[in-house]
Parts: C-alpha cells; sequence; structure tokens
C-alpha cells in the first residue's frame, strides 16, 4: 500500500463534512496509482467520499479517485439524502412546500411518505430516468433535538424557532462542526409570531405585554382583572424544549424578570394548544401566528393607547413585538449537491411567495405607500414630547411623503449596538435586492428612529448614527451591485414617529429602528 504524508495530499483532500454513513471499508486510489487511502467509509455526497482514516476524517473528491471494497457506493444509482431535524412549526407544513416547490423548478416528481417514527420522508423523483435521485427526511422534534442530532451527526441541518445557544455553539465546535454562530451559518429562512390566543367567546380583545407575562406567570389569575368576567385563567404554553416554548419565556418572562406558573398546561405543537384554547372560554394561550385555529388572536396594547396585531406586515417589519424567526443552522461540512441547489433556492424571489403560501411570513421587501402611514403619522402627533415641536414634524412629513416605506426594517438587540437576527437576515436580503438590479435609477433612504428616552436632540444624532450604520452594512453586503446606479441618503427624526409606548422596556427597544424608505 502505498501512503504520502499528509502534507503531500492536502491539496487532493478536503477537510469537510459530508452526510452521515455507516462506517464500511473502503480504498481510495488516485487515478495515476501514486495515492492510496484505507478507512471506513462514513459518506459519499455524489462527488466526495468522507473516510474515516488512520489520519483522522478526510474528505475526497470523487473525481480524482477510484474506489474499491463493500462500502463502494454504486454511482449510477447514487441517492442524495438530506436529513434535517427539529422545529415542527417548519418542518411539518413550510419545508415540504418549498421542497415540492424546488423539485417542480427543477423539472422533478415528489413523493411524500410519514414513517414509522412520525418523520417525513420527500423522495424526489427524476420523471426521465425513472429513479429516485434524493430524498429530504424531517424529523419533527424540537429546536434542542435539532441542535442535539446536529452535533450528534444523525441530521445535517437544524431546523430552529431560536437562535443558537452558547453551549450548542460550543458543542458543535468540540464535534468538528465549526463555529455554527459564524455567518452563513444559521439562516433565517422565515417569519413567525407568538401570539396570545383565547376562545372566540371570551370578551376580552387585548391585553399589554406586562399582563401577558403577569398572567403566564400565574400574577394574573382571574379574569376580572383583564376586564374579563370572574373565572381562573387556564394558560396553555407550548412545550418547555420547544423552540417556540424557549422563544416566549425570552421575549415575555425573562424581559419581566418572571417565571411559568407550575399550573400551566403544555402542548407539543400549536395543533393541540389552539384547540385546548378554541374549546374553553376561560384559556388564554401563546401560540404561533400560523397555528392559532379558530382562536381569537388578542392585540398587543400599551399604556399610553397604542394596540398592535401580528398582521403579516407588522411581523416583517418587527414592528410587531413577538416576532419569531425560523431559522436553518448548517455546520461547517459538505451536502450533496442536490442539498445545495436546495439551499440555493430558498434565496430565490420564488421562494418567498411559497414561504407567504404556505402561511408563514416570508422576507421580500415590499413597498408601502404614504396612504397606509395615517395611523403611524397620527401617533407621531398624539405622542410628541415638549421637546419635539411642530416644525420637526412638518420636516418628518415633508422628507417622508413623496416616498414609500419598505418592509425592511432594522432593529437592535436589547442593550447592544449589534442587529437582532431578523435585522442581519435583512442586510442579506436587501443587499441581494440591490444586486440584482431591483433598485437601478432609484433612491434609497435611511431613515434613523429612537426612544423617547434622553433629550430629543440627541435622540436625533443617536438615530442619525445607527443609519448610517446600517447603511454600510448593507452596501458592504451588496458586494456585486451597481452602486453607482442607485441613490443612498441618510435621514432622522428621533423619538418623532414612536411604534409603542416607551414606558417599557419592550416599547423602547420597537421604537428604536431604522427604517428604509424609497423613492
Amino acid at each position: 500500500m502505498k501512503m504520502l504524508c499528509a502534507a503531500a495530499y492536502a491539496a487532493l483532500f478536503l477537510f469537510a463534512g459530508a452526510f452521515p454513513g455507516i462506517a464500511q471499508d473502503v480504498t481510495l486510489t488516485s487515478r495515476d496509482g501514486n495515492v492510496e487511502i484505507t478507512g471506513n467509509l462514513l459518506g459519499f455526497d455524489g462527488e466526495f467520499y468522507r473516510v474515516d482514516t488512520v489520519y483522522g476524517e478526510l474528505t475526497v473528491d470523487g473525481s480524482g479517485v477510484d474506489c474499491a471494497g463493500p462500502g463502494c457506493p454504486n454511482l449510477d444509482t447514487y441517492v442524495a439524502q438530506v436529513v434535517f431535524s427539529g422545529a415542527p412549526t417548519i418542518g411539518r407544513l413550510l419545508m415540504p412546500a418549498l421542497v415540492e416547490a424546488f423539485a417542480i423548478r427543477e423539472g422533478y416528481d415528489m413523493a411524500r411518505e410519514t414513517l414509522e417514527d412520525g418523520s417525513v420522508l420527500l423522495s424526489i423523483h427524476d420523471p426521465g430516468e425513472a429513479r429516485v435521485v434524493g430524498e429530504f427526511q424531517f424529523r419533527l422534534t424540537n429546536s434542542d433535538e435539532g441542535f442535539a442530532d446536529l452535533i450528534a451527526d444523525v441530521a445535517d441541518i437544524a431546523m430552529s424557532m431560536r437562535e443558537i445557544r452558547a453551549d450548542e455553539v460550543r458543542l458543535g465546535k468540540d464535534a468538528a462542526l465549526g463555529d455554527m454562530s459564524a455567518k452563513g451559518r444559521g439562516r433565517v429562512m422565515a417569519l413567525e409570531a407568538l401570539v396570545p390566543v383565547v376562545a372566540p367567546s371570551n370578551p376580552v380583545q387585548q391585553v399589554t405585554l406586562t399582563q401577558l407575562a403577569e398572567v403566564l406567570s400565574g400574577k394574573i389569575d382571574n379574569w376580572n382583572m383583564l376586564g374579563g368576567p370572574d373565572a381562573p385563567v387556564a394558560v396553555h404554553m407550548f412545550d418547555a424544549r420547544s423552540g417556540l416554548g424557549q422563544a416566549s419565556e425570552d421575549l415575555v418572562l425573562r424581559p419581566a424578570g418572571v417565571s411559568f406558573a407550575e399550573t400551566v398546561t403544555r402542548h407539543a405543537d400549536g395543533v393541540s394548544l389552539a384547540e385546548a384554547v378554541a374549546g374553553d372560554p376561560f384559556a388564554l394561550g401563546l401560540t404561533a401566528r400560523a397555528e392559532t385555529g379558530n382562536t381569537l388572536a388578542l392585540a398587543l396594547s400599551g399604556e399610553c393607547g397604542f394596540a398592535l396585531r401580528a398582521t403579516r406586515r407588522a411581523v416583517k417589519t418587527e414592528d410587531y413585538p413577538l416576532t419569531a424567526p425560523m431559522f436553518l443552522y448548517l455546520p461547517a461540512r459538505r451536502l450533496p449537491k442536490l442539498g445545495r441547489d436546495f439551499l440555493a433556492y430558498l434565496k430565490d424571489p420564488s421562494a418567498q411567495l411559497v414561504i407567504r403560501r404556505a402561511g408563514f411570513v416570508d422576507q421580500a421587501p415590499e413597498e408601502i405607500g404614504i396612504d397606509e402611514q395615517g395611523d403611524r403619522f397620527a401617533n407621531a402627533i398624539a405622542q410628541a414630547g415638549d421637546e419635539l415641536g411642530l416644525e420637526e414634524l412638518q420636516r418628518m412629513v415633508a422628507a417622508l411623503t413623496p416616498l414609500k416605506r419598505l418592509t425592511t426594517t432594522f432593529r437592535f438587540e436589547a442593550g447592544s449596538a449589534r442587529l437582532d437576527a431578523q435585522s442581519r437576515s435583512n442586510v442579506a436580503q436587501l443587499a441581494r435586492a440591490m444586486e440584482v438590479g431591483k433598485f437601478d435609477a432609484r433612491r434609497l433612504v435611511f431613515v434613523g428612529f429612537s426612544d423617547g428616552a434622553g433629550p430629543a436632540e440627541n435622540n436625533r444624532r443617536i438615530a442619525l448614527r445607527r443609519a448610517e450604520a446600517v447603511r454600510s452594512a448593507v452596501v458592504a453586503a451588496a458586494e456585486t451591485a451597481n452602486m453607482d446606479r442607485i441613490g443612498m441618503d441618510l435621514e432622522a427624526f428621533g423619538e418623532a414617529m414612536p411604534m409603542a409606548c416607551d414606558g417599557t422596556g419592550w416599547g423602547r427597544r420597537i421604537n428604536r429602528r431604522v427604517e428604509v424608505w424609497v423613492r
């Protein structure tokens, strides 16, 4: 057996991963016969072999070697396999819709099968060759299990309703998956929102975020404390291990400094949660916007009179405070070509349309005309403080009236200058639209707004700096865009147009934002 040292053939072997496989003995020999590798075949993605050798795990370009041994795949009958694991909210409806649309675009047929373990198997068929060319398997577990399966090398992609945790990033590095918190490892593929819901017969129409936290923690246990009947509140929530259950804690309870009441009824999915709430006139649940069923969604109100509902546009702009991005997390390893093609398709504008038709909120930029901004301008006038005079409001109206607002809005993590996950995805979405020429010969205005804490002039300066930072991030991401054809300006109006009440932390966070207006 001929062997070269690792340094001699480092250029030939790529240190990356492939899909999980069963270890079997193989020998890979270069076409000139000078290099020979023996080990256990861990996977084959149609192009590259992943082999466990005495040198460790190696990934070998299949075009340059011949394979011999009982573990060698049949190249003529190869089936690309990609395993997803995690949030059922993503895997049950949204992903199959996207895979089917992808298959149609590529000229394939798709068949769906539910396996004994409850996972969904989507088979991609080539009608011309009458054979299966790929399989997408979706293990419908929860966000925790999705990351665990990814780290254990039994899944290729994790589906999550929350961002990856620090301990999961550490475990991923230990498992040689790379830094899954790095740019490109986590992708926001669609948007969801948490919505408080009640039975249709319940007279309560809205609730403040503070009241919602107190209901979930048990501090409010009777409907008469919310303006309803004298009856106990029955609370329904997602399972604590699910991404939406954890998002509920992160977005509602943790900012209020409280914990879930022990009497909360937990559900594994939104379907059973909605059914339980719809059938109980004294129930309140917090569920996904796409899974409200026959329940009545409550508006989130504030002490100053603002009320926000989880409309599609409010979620897309993140004006609604309980938004929950839907993530796909990928390790730093190579997927089969079919899997890579599918991930590339998810960035296509046609995929955004599929996301919307499936009942979720897409990320494609939309334009909102000035005639649809009436409530916002009215709120600006109603909530204007002593330092914000009529002249500044008139300047804002004059500047924005000729423009249209994009749904692409940027907000920041609590107590940080770092853009939140949805906004980081918005940077990529807006940059991509600029690269394909959507805004050629048009003018984009990045407009900064702030909360009302502090002097008005200071708030305006801070808002302007945020707008400049966002513009710089978008320009840096739009590497192939022709910037000579796109006008880009900055503007800031500080606290002039609040979206929520400044009396709460979440209200101030909603008000601190950078909007994009276009002409």
